[in-house]
């Protein structure tokens, strides 16, 4: 057995949440290596979900535009199209980021070690090449951060070639006439609206009566009647039974009320997984949880001392922005180095068409805590930068204590609310009123002039409670 090489930490995986743990690490003055088992580095997020999907988004929403623009151009896809053609640019795109990620390990000197890695104890790492060659690393202090994987069904036949999950989604080699989408969840609403708003006639099939049932209803309300504007289909509360393809033109879901859904293509996002089967934890004395995560406290510490983990191996929210900051803390926690403020409030960002996004608590959190609370809603339609870019269908929704002046939570549903929710998450990071929305001057026409609308609701709102007492 060869020696080990020790290292003050060592990061496996490079995802969100590996990358900036060993950057982290690194710049603290340690030691340390980063284990990346493929040629690429930033894990699936980079290299199969996260970016290449907002690739597409981004060219579903040009087509989109230019549909519903038809008096200035009579814009149509044509029927072979390819899906690569719609992700145009996405090799730049990844290769930059690769290169980035790259320079700045080079720069912060964290050894980068590609091969395939498996515990051979609480403490040793062992990691085998391409070639077949195997080292051990030992450290004090290990995080896990190997991201996820597509649950697989047992009764969902995936081949990956007519029914996919969300990482083979977009091998397809042409654009489908028709897509089923099992599930309500996040990965399944965006890709179920991207695909619809590229003209693809797309069926959502889920167990729930709503999709993103974490959200308010509101929210999720706006999302459907946008999804099924485009012309897409929800059947919520309904359990699919089977699904196979028929071997000669359509992948055939049965559903329990008799229903059958056709279609060229399917869908199966039933969630994701831990991705640690190759790690084999159990030499470290870890094991995954019933909902195949690895459990870990308040630190990301796992029950095992000196094994943290970060990411999607942990479970939600499952956020990239999420994960790196897990990273970041979890590098800090093990080495015991000052982390700095960490704040919880870290928005969440589903890039559906149109988007929805959301940082503190909903309204029916802030109900079942408080009891009676002050809620403002603007809709996109009635502020002017929502008429002039036709971002008609969304609202803004600012949620306040039972004084109505202090934010609880902030939600937004509409093109941008990615973007918009910031400025909500500065407010609540800094416990500021919600008068400062009305005491700020916005520009001229935005959609952030939402925030100024649903506040001064809240205010007259305020306002009326008063006088009545």
């Amino acid at each position: 057995m060869n020696k080990p090489i020790a290292y003050d930490m060592l990061v496996i995986g490079s995802g969100p949440a590996g990358q900036k743990a060993a950057v982290e690490a690194a710049r603290s003055g340690a030691s340390v290596a980063l284990i990346e088992k493929t040629r690429k580095l930033g894990g699936a997020c980079v290299q199969r979900g996260t970016i290449p999907s907002k690739t597409l988004r981004e060219n579903a929403l040009r087509v989109r535009n230019m549909r519903m623009n038809a008096q200035l151009s009579n814009f149509k896809l044509a029927e072979d199209t390819e899906l690569a053609t719609l992700i145009t640019r996405l090799n730049n795109v990844l290769n930059a980021h690769d290169e980035y990620m790259r320079k700045q390990l080079e720069r912060t000197k964290v050894n980068l070690i590609h091969g395939r890695a498996r515990f051979l104890s609480p403490q040793d790492v062992e990691v085998e090449s391409v070639r077949g060659e195997k080292q051990t690393y030992r450290s004090g202090h290990i995080l896990i951060a190997t991201g996820s994987h597509p649950r697989k069904p047992p009764d969902i036949p995936v081949d990956h070639e007519h029914l996919f999950d969300s990482d083979s989604i977009l091998s397809m080699m042409y654009l489908p006439k028709s897509l089923t989408v099992l599930g309500g969840g996040v990965i399944a609403s965006e890709y179920a609206s991207i695909f619809q708003a590229l003209g693809v006639s797309v069926t959502m099939i889920d167990k729930y009566p709503h999709p993103l049932g974490f959200l308010d209803s509101d929210l999720t309300q706006t999302f459907l009647n946008d999804f099924t504007q485009m012309g897409g289909t929800w059947k919520g509360n309904t359990k699919v039974t089977r699904c196979y393809w028929n071997g000669m033109d359509a992948v055939i879901t049965e559903c329990d009320n008799g229903t059958e859904v056709r279609s060229e293509k399917l869908l199966c996002a039933a969630g994701r997984v831990a991705n640690v089967k190759e790690l084999e934890i159990g030499n470290a004395g870890l094991e995954l949880n019933d909902r195949g995560l690895i459990d870990v406290d308040d630190q990301l510490e796992t029950q095992v001392r000196g094994i943290y983990a970060a990411g999607d191996v942990i479970g939600p929210p499952s956020l990239a922005s999420a994960s790196m900051e897990q990273g970041r803390r979890a590098a800090c926690n093990s080495l015991e180095i000052t982390s700095g403020l960490v704040h919880s409030v870290i928005p969440a960002g589903i890039y559906s068409i149109p988007e929805l996004s959301s940082v503190g608590i909903s309204e029916t959190h802030a109900r079942e805590k408080f009891g009676d609370v002050f809620v403002g809603i603007a809709r996109f339609d009635e502020i002017a930068r929502g008429q002039i870019s036709g971002a008609l269908n969304g609202m803004l929704k600012i949620v306040c204590d039972t004084d109505g002046k202090t934010i609880l939570g902030i939600m937004i549903v509409g093109e941008g609310a990615t973007e918009l929710i910031h400025i909500g998450q500065m407010a609540l990071i800094n416990n500021s009123p919600v008068d400062i929305f009305v005491e700020t001057v916005f520009n001229f026409p935005t959609l952030a002039e939402a925030y100024r609308a649903a506040a001064l609701e809240i205010i007259h709102q305020r306002k009326s409670k008063a006088s009545r007492n």
